[in-house]
């Protein structure tokens, strides 16, 4: 037994040896290593680095079934996000710990928390009300996202699905501060052993990394690196971009279906009241979108937004705004 735990150690010193080099407060990673990551995405997700960080792009649609299985809807649906350009990921490439770990029991309740190795972020399992866990309100989906308020798709627990695609020896996520998230298992498949209360440990020969769990915190469980928050939430990370005001929870309704039709154009089913009904939307050529509604009696009306430039802190960048009375079609 004890020569099985050795080897397995050891095999695991070898997986991440030369990812990353240690310092007595944290690690340098090699970009090389981190962009393993993403690579098995790259159809959806561009990486680029520079000397101090390493920065994602996408647009935060995977390729995988949306939001089916929410039993307790918030009415938003998903729509393509512009983490590209100054509005990316940024990950730091020598992540350092904090003296003072910040804990997601506490706060970082608005924003990501992490990206995953399909450019999707992730965030705190706990919802913007700072007690309700998503995953055991029925809030997400079989993969463990949903749309927010600005019909964004995001995580709100770890992807552990992505190891099916990228392997288990490689992180399936990034949280922000720079430290890797694995699945359940070591990279070399052995058992994890000696989590901190930060859902993380640093193994003999390798870096601080995450895990995720199958009971919360389910991902990182805050940050234990350095790094800069505001307001609760990370200050430097991807705006979302709404295209219309955020909607109210509709009780007791359940998401049974969901389609991508073209690269503009969705689908999105949910049973309510014993009947079936259905939204159809599509983005439009000015940046807004437009909504179809149809309830269960086959009666549709329909609603547009359109986008507008807005200013926000230090630069400009497209916003999606609604009409002042969206365009209502019945």
């Amino acid at each position: 037994m004890i020569r099985t735990a050795i080897a397995a150690l050891f095999a695991l010193a070898l997986i991440v040896a030369g990812a990353a080099e240690r310092r007595p407060d944290g690690f340098d990673f090699d970009p090389e290593f981190v962009a393993q990551s993403f690579q098995g995405f790259s159809a959806d997700v561009s990486v680029r680095w520079d000397e101090d960080y390493f920065y994602i792009e996408s647009n935060a649609m995977p390729r995988h079934r949306m939001m089916v299985g929410i039993r307790s809807w918030n009415r938003q649906v998903p729509l393509p996000q512009p983490y590209f350009g100054d509005n990316a990921f940024r990950l730091p490439l020598r992540p350092r710990f904090a003296e003072e770990p910040v804990s997601a029991r506490h706060t970082l309740f608005r924003g990501a928390i992490a990206v995953a190795a399909n450019g999707v972020p992730i965030f705190n399992p706990i919802k913007q009300d700072g007690r309700t866990d998503t995953y055991l309100a029925g809030e997400l989906d079989e993969f463990g996202g949903h749309a927010g308020r600005a019909d964004d798709y995001h995580y709100h627990v770890a992807p552990v699905h992505l190891a099916d695609r990228i392997g288990g020896d490689v992180p399936i996520a990034w949280a922000l501060d720079g430290f890797p998230i694995f699945g359940y298992d070591e990279p070399d498949g052995s058992q994890v052993r000696g989590l901190d209360w930060l859902n993380g440990h640093s193994p003999p020969g390798g870096p601080y990394h995450y895990h995720a769990t199958p009971e919360y915190p389910r991902v990182n469980g805050g940050f234990r690196g350095q790094l800069e928050l505001r307001n609760g939430e990370v200050a430097i990370q991807p705006r979302a971009r709404g295209v219309r005001p955020f909607t109210r929870p509709l009780r007791g309704a359940t998401v049974t279906g969901f389609e991508i039709r073209s690269e503009r154009s969705y689908h999105l089913e949910f049973e309510h009241g014993g009947q079936s009904h259905g939204i159809t939307y599509a983005l439009l050529p000015d940046g807004g979108a437009e909504f179809v509604f149809t309830d269960g009696a086959g009666r549709s009306h329909t609603e547009a937004y359109s986008a507008r430039r807005a200013r926000t802190g230090g630069a400009t960048r497209t916003r999606q705004r609604q009409n002042p009375r969206p365009e209502r079609r019945d």
